[in-house]
């Protein structure tokens, strides 16, 4: 096994612990929410904590996808065309997600800044600062996940195409598909 294959699958456990671990975080502040509900002593903030939990769960979930290569894409629209185009259009294609995940990283830097000695309404410990920190970090991850990802992407492009996962997850292959919606003449 090569270290770059090495380092690819310790990145990608890496990012699966943190959602596990930001998963299991929001479950338990639910659930200590909904148990101090039910006796009559809710506490103040516990919604706040759970919405800045969502948020994260939600922003490293994207890299984890990224990582599996499993967010949103058109593998059956990149399939029809021949490898040829297939490679400059999956190499433009990242270069925008990139971009995007660039100017997003970027942008919600800046609004850290401007959030400095702001802090959470329920936990005024905690800074707004380490809250609106998943945004810029996940970006970074995002980032190192879609290059992680590259060579893969390449070879998928040159050879036989991308895998519909969507397809796969029906049962469904590409070529039962295009057997069925092809007509005959």
């Amino acid at each position: 096994m090569s270290a770059m294959t090495k380092f690819k699958n310790a990145y990608f456990a890496f990012l699966e612990g943190i959602v596990v671990i930001l998963v299991i975080a929001l479950a338990g502040v639910v659930t200590v929410g909904f148990i101090s509900r039910t006796i009559g002593s809710p506490l103040s903030w516990y919604d706040e904590l759970a919405a800045v939990l969502l948020a994260w769960v939600t922003y490293y979930g994207a890299a984890l996808a990224a990582a599996k290569g499993a967010h949103i894409t058109c593998p059956s629209v990149l399939n029809m065309c021949p490898p040829a185009i297939r490679v400059p259009v999956a190499l433009l294609a990242e270069a925008i997600t990139i971009g995007f995940f660039i100017f997003l990283g970027l942008a919600s830097y800046q609004v850290m800044l401007i959030l400095e000695g702001v802090s959470m309404i329920s936990l005024p410990a905690i800074s707004m600062q380490v809250t609106q920190s998943a945004i810029p970090v996940a970006s970074v991850l995002f980032i190192i996940a879609e290059l992680l990802r590259l060579p893969d992407v390449l070879r998928s492009a040159r050879g036989r195409g991308f895998i519909d996962h969507e397809l796969e997850e029906a049962g469904l292959d590409a070529e039962d598909v295009d057997a069925v919606s092809t007509p005959r003449g």
